[in-house]
């Protein structure tokens, strides 16, 4: 269901309500409860994927990069004769 935004002409109250699209607009404001309420036209009301099935969730991702090989023994005691790796 898409989301609106409202606001009140009188008290400058704003919402975002989650409606059907047959639903009718609101025109009562919960705030002040006068008939000033109106919906806005925004443009942060995107089309969004949501959750599994989709290409953008689950086949646009690549196959996984290999982690790079790790050295045989990356502390400090390696640099002299008592290497713990070296036994």
């Amino acid at each position: 269901m898409p989301t609106y935004q409202y606001r009140c002409n009188n008290c400058g109250n704003e919402l975002e309500i989650v409606q059907k699209m047959s639903d009718d607009s609101l025109t009562i404001c919960p705030k002040c409860e006068k008939e000033t309420f109106e919906r806005v036209i925004t443009a942060e009301g995107g089309f969004v994927l949501k959750g599994s099935g989709f290409y953008k969730t689950d086949y646009a991702k690549g196959k996984p990069a290999a982690a790079p090989a790790a050295p045989p023994c990356a502390t400090a005691a390696c640099a002299g004769a008592s290497c713990p790796m070296a036994k």
